[in-house]
């Protein structure tokens, strides 16, 4: 496979942009190689600037849901274009979309546009502190909330309580209000709030991890989040950037039966334009400025191009349950078909799904929680990614990232997948 423009544009962009990328897992460091540099894509496949032809299955991370280049999705946006791209004040697209959220997600009553997922849950704690009047809040290991400073923090040495920085350049005093629980040990949380339930303004839980690939969620460790934050006054926030609108239109809540005091939105929602959007009951979202007192502003919040892209989206997702169905369908095939080469090559894999979620771990045992899912075998992946990569499939570059399928992927893309896994599995195991 030649990838020759790929890596000449590679090499220039590491003299203008750190590590050459604009986001640290495309530069395929997880999995030993260089980027591939993107030319255009449609449909279910992407292209790279060397010619070459991939089935995709990263989909931009989400919000690709109905495939790339969607004709119904992008629509008219030329019209809006000519009309101006940023306006600073008000559009009547901001109503639409803020109609559409509260109307798929009835725990959100009101909503604020943002232009990220960071940006999203960076002001839903905010918020939660300044509705609580409290300081901590509490995450869990493995899931992923952004590069806020007080988020990038992992559980330290000796405890899993006190966390320590994930990365350089975030003072520990930033850190110390939050607090570190492991996903699906209901035990974990119980502990913290028997010390600091009265302390704590905020839970915050990706409702099906998808940062450590795609781990599953007890249903009583979901339940008892809901009624120990209901206990103690604390915000259940939901991070719904990846779940959102993609396991089902009411997004994780809707098929979990769970409602949080808070959601966090992104990537599907603008419909492959930067977006992102937070919002809650009626009486939390009422302490943002202008008519409360905790602020939060962005000149782009709301911005045409992404509203209107998004609103296309919904739309769609909206009107046509059968693309969940389909995509649910198709993830049933792969994880029934991959557990049959699994056993056939005697790998030391196995699959996770949730929905329309799915990941191949190359790991053995209940993956359940990080400490689970860090024993994979990351080598094993990288080969695994190589192999693939040759035959025509773009997969996320990481072993702890899901596969998004899309509504433009097929049957016939699904098996031609796993031809391609059936021949790299062959060369694994000799």
């Amino acid at each position: 496979m030649n990838t020759s423009k790929s890596k000449a544009l590679y090499e220039k962009a590491t003299n203008l942009i750190p590590g050459g990328v604009n986001s640290p897992v495309r530069a395929f460091k997880s999995v030993g190689l260089d980027p591939i540099f993107i030319e255009r894509a449609e449909g279910s496949r992407i292209y790279d600037v060397d010619g070459n032809e991939y089935i995709d299955f990263i989909g931009s991370w989400g919000p690709m849901i109905l495939g790339h280049a969607n004709k119904e999705v992008i629509g008219d946006i030329t019209e809006i274009i000519a009309k101006g791209t940023s306006y600073g004040v008000p559009s009547p697209l901001e109503v639409e979309m803020a109609e559409l959220i509260v109307d798929a997600c009835p725990s959100v009553e009101r909503v604020r546009m943002v232009n990220s997922g960071t940006e999203a849950t960076m002001s839903a704690l905010r918020v939660a502190r300044g509705y609580t009047g409290r300081d901590k809040i509490l995450k869990f290991e493995g899931c992923y909330h952004g590069h806020a400073d007080n988020l990038l923090v992992k559980s330290g040495s000796g405890t899993i309580v006190y966390g320590v920085p994930t990365s350089p350049g975030v003072p520990a005093g930033t850190i110390a209000d939050t607090l570190v629980a492991r996903y699906n040990d209901l035990e974990s949380v119980k502990s913290i709030f028997a010390e600091h339930g009265k302390d704590l303004a905020a839970v915050i839980l990706e409702p099906i991890a998808g940062n450590m690939g795609v781990v599953v969620p007890k249903q009583e460790f979901i339940q008892g989040l809901r009624d120990m934050c209901t206990e103690n006054g604390t915000v259940l926030i939901i991070d719904e950037v990846i779940t959102g609108f993609r396991v089902a239109y009411g997004g994780a809540q809707e098929t979990l039966g769970i409602e949080a005091d808070m959601t966090c939105y992104g990537k599907i929602i603008g419909g492959g334009l930067p977006v992102g959007a937070y919002g809650g009951k009626k009486e939390i979202m009422d302490v943002v400025s202008p008519v409360g007192g905790v602020y939060q502003a962005g000149t782009l919040s709301g911005n045409p191009l992404a509203m209107y892209m998004g609103i296309q989206q919904l739309r769609i997702l909206k009107s046509r349950p059968e693309i969940y169905e389909n995509m649910e369908k198709h993830a049933i095939y792969l994880e029934e078909k991959l557990g049959e080469l699994i056993a056939k090559h005697n790998m030391k894999a196995q699959t996770v799904r949730y929905k329309g979620m799915i990941c191949l771990f190359f790991a053995e045992g209940d993956l359940i929680d990080y400490d689970a899912v860090k024993e994979s075998d990351t080598e094993v992946y990288a080969q695994y990614f190589k192999g693939m990569l040759e035959r025509g499939f773009l997969l996320p570059p990481a072993q702890f990232e899901g596969m998004f399928l899309c509504a433009a992927h097929t049957m016939e893309d699904m098996d031609a997948y796993l031809k391609a896994v059936d021949e790299v599995f062959g060369e694994l195991v000799k």
